[in-house]
């Protein structure tokens, strides 16, 4: 009788420790996917401020049209930093491909690219205003940019 009694114990101890158990992983589990939520925000938040950096930047030489080659480069790393976030990014796919290609275009074609100024000024500022035509007209940036010259 009194190993009867040990064994319910036991058995009680364990059940209780399982419980435990399952409770602490749907805690941690809700919390990584509540991280991961904030992460994903944190990321977005950070990819708009560089889209609308670069923005500013084309809008500062545009108004003064002085020091092209600092007001670009600007551009460049604003851009470069935009694609590498926006990467981070889970479903931004068709996002990150235009980007990619309008970086590519900025990085390659600076003489095409310096006439598609304030287009491209405008479809950043579109993008950072959440607005799906800004993706749009960056890849009509993008597509009429010719590949073949420099």
């Amino acid at each position: 009788m009194n190993q009867e009694k040990i064994m319910k114990a036991k058995m009680v101890t364990a059940i209780f420790i399982a419980l435990a158990a399952v409770v602490a992983v749907f805690v941690f589990a809700g919390l990584y996917f509540d991280q991961c939520r904030m992460n994903r925000l944190e990321y977005i938040d950070r990819y708009e401020e560089n889209i609308l950096l670069a923005a500013e930047e084309i809008d500062k030489y545009n108004e003064k049209q002085t020091d092209y080659d600092l007001h670009y480069n600007m551009v460049l790393s604003d851009l470069g930093a935009a694609r590498s976030i926006i990467f981070l990014i889970d479903d931004y796919t068709e996002k990150q491909k235009i980007i990619n290609e309008l970086h590519y275009c900025f990085v390659k074609y600076p003489s095409q690219m310096r006439e598609k100024l304030a287009d491209s000024s405008k479809a950043l500022h579109d993008i950072a205003d959440h607005l799906d035509k800004g993706y749009d007209e960056a890849k009509e940036i993008v597509d009429s940019i010719n590949k073949l010259g420099n």
